[in-house]
């Protein structure tokens, strides 16, 4: 019987995300999969800023910024008739915008980056069964050798994670419930050229009203990267739609049957393009369904289920697989940590109480604009772009993370459970040019993160000191000093000028601050008491002391 720290089941970009954090953090990790290869499909194209910030912080976000295509806005039509055009803008501190890039170019990217750690992904291995005691987890992997010989293998893991999509063996296997239901209409993806020449970079939505006002006709185009390329999403004419639901009946995903051909396509985009056009070079095409639904645990004891195994929606906005994405990646520190023995006894536990309840609001939400459209949601624009590129999800009242600091104010400034914004113009002794913060957090686990000036120097470097020896040695630090202040010299600690003031502003800090950033990039908390007491506490909910 072969031993592994962690399995991972299931290769598509939320397993595989899984299985590169932990093995760039250091775990032994085996990933598995039923698919001799992957598939060619442009299924889920949508790329949100949140995971290309992710991305950098893992260090594999270049490739991905090398063949991605931007998203730039979105047209719309009723009737051939343009309505408002909707640009995709966000805050200049941003730093990643939105993008689109093919499932599977997204799946050879991060299985490259898995691969320079010497792990691959071991195809055509199908979880049959497992079972878990206090000490670990057993497998039994089904093998396919081809020509109809199938062999057996049993693991012992130290945890399992089930990254296998909406018919999960892994949460069947957990008795987790999957309530929630399916939408009745299908439709038809299609992956062509066309010759039309609206604008580059603009995902179209053209749409027909019937005779009550309602619309009764549908044509999504998303670009991807290539000359005229799209990914077509269109109402399924009646020769295709499926009759028979999954025997599990989960009604999400792609279908067998026949695939609709570029005529299928065709006859659509003559109903519903806004300009003549023609479709060419059929790539892959299928007949799709979508159901909502929600994990009603996203675990059981060392086991546990991330993506399409804990949530389906609707494909609105791009949601499902950059929530899957931060699913595995909030996943994989605590796990890294759990398997060194370096975890608090509830730190793993923390990931249910972290993701389930973003789950639930992306499922409620991607519902309401299926049905009702994302312009009846009634948040304002700032607002509604934030939280489509996910950067306004928060941990805030998670048992992890820290009280709200008041020294905030109404300024605006992250609090605990907040994402660490990004910001420029940080400037170093040896670096000649500006920095980001995202700069010194790449590739780094906690890392406590000072704000001060001279003034607060020996107090800084003595909290820097502490969380060192607290938590013997995962967390670093690194300080920010206010522009103009006195320089911080001879403690060993690293120093950045916030030579124009954005990180002063993204942080709304007015006194000497400290902010104890995770591996994912939020904040497990804030504080002005520059004491060890407060810092003792906050890394106690989160390292075995």
């Amino acid at each position: 019987m072969r031993h592994v720290s962690v399995l991972v089941v299931g290769a598509g970009p939320v397993g595989l995300t899984a299985a590169a954090e932990l093995r760039r953090r250091g775990v032994d990790v085996r990933i598995v999969d039923r698919l001799k290869a992957r598939l060619p499909f442009a299924k889920a194209v949508g790329i949100q800023p949140r995971t290309l910030e992710i991305w950098d912080l893992m260090g594999c976000v270049r490739p991905a910024l090398d063949v991605a295509e931007p998203l730039l806005g979105q047209l719309a039509y009723v009737d051939g008739v343009e309505q408002a055009r909707i640009r995709l803008a966000l805050p200049s501190e941003v730093p990643y915008g939105f993008a689109a890039l093919p499932q599977y170019e997204t799946e050879r990217i991060l299985e490259d980056f898995l691969g320079g750690f010497g792990t691959r992904i071991e195809r055509g291995a199908e979880l049959v069964s497992f079972g878990q005691d206090t000490d670990g987890v057993t497998a039994r992997l089904s093998w396919n050798q081809g020509e109809g010989r199938i062999s057996e293998e049993e693991v012992r893991c130290g945890y399992l994670i089930g990254c296998d999509g909406a018919h999960s063996t892994v949460r069947k296997g957990l008795g987790i419930g999957f309530e929630g239901g399916a939408f009745p209409d299908a439709y038809m993806l299609g992956d062509v050229q066309v010759d039309w020449d609206l604008p580059a970079g603009y995902t179209l939505r053209s749409m027909h009203r019937g005779p009550d006002g309602t619309i009764d006709d549908t044509l999504v185009a998303v670009p991807l990267p290539g000359h005229g390329r799209y990914r077509m999403s269109m109402n399924v004419p009646p020769e295709l739609t499926p009759s028979a639901a999954e025997a599990d009946g989960v009604a999400h995903g792609l279908e067998g049957g026949r695939a609709p051909t570029l005529a299928d396509l065709q006859t659509v985009l003559d109903r519903l393009s806004p300009q003549p056009v023609t479709a060419s070079h059929l790539r892959w095409s299928s007949v799709f369904r979508i159901s909502h639904r929600l994990a009603d645990r996203y675990g059981e004891g060392r086991v546990f289920v991330a993506g399409d195994a804990a949530h389906i929606h609707p494909p609105t906005g791009a949601q499902g697989m950059n929530t899957g994405i931060q699913d595995a990646y909030n996943l994989a520190w605590k796990l890294a940590l759990a398997v060194e023995g370096g975890a608090h006894a509830g730190l793993l536990a923390s990931y249910d109480a972290e993701r389930r309840p973003v789950g639930e609001e992306v499922v409620g939400r991607t519902v309401r604009h299926a049905a009702e459209g994302v312009q009846a949601d009634t948040a304002d624009p700032e607002t509604l772009m934030l939280r489509e590129a996910q950067l306004l999800v928060t941990y805030r009242g998670s048992p992890i993370v820290g009280e709200p600091d008041p020294s905030a104010g109404t300024d605006g400034g992250p609090q605990s459970g907040d994402r660490a914004p990004d910001c420029g113009g940080l400037a170093g002794d040896l670096a000649l040019y500006p920095l980001r913060l995202y700069d010194l957090l790449r590739g780094r686990g906690h890392v406590l993160l000072l704000y001060g000036d001279g003034a607060s120097a020996t107090a800084l470097h003595r909290l820097a000191y502490a969380a060192g020896l607290l938590s013997r040695g995962r967390v670093e630090s690194c300080a920010v000093l206010a522009d103009g202040g006195a320089p911080i010299g001879g403690t060993g600690l690293p120093v950045y000028r916030d030579a124009r003031g954005e990180f002063a502003k993204q942080y709304a800090v007015r006194v000497p601050t400290a902010f104890l950033v995770r591996p994912d990039g939020y904040l497990g908390a804030r504080f002005t008491t520059l004491s060890e007491g407060p810092l003792a506490d906050r890394l106690a909910a989160v390292f075995r002391l």
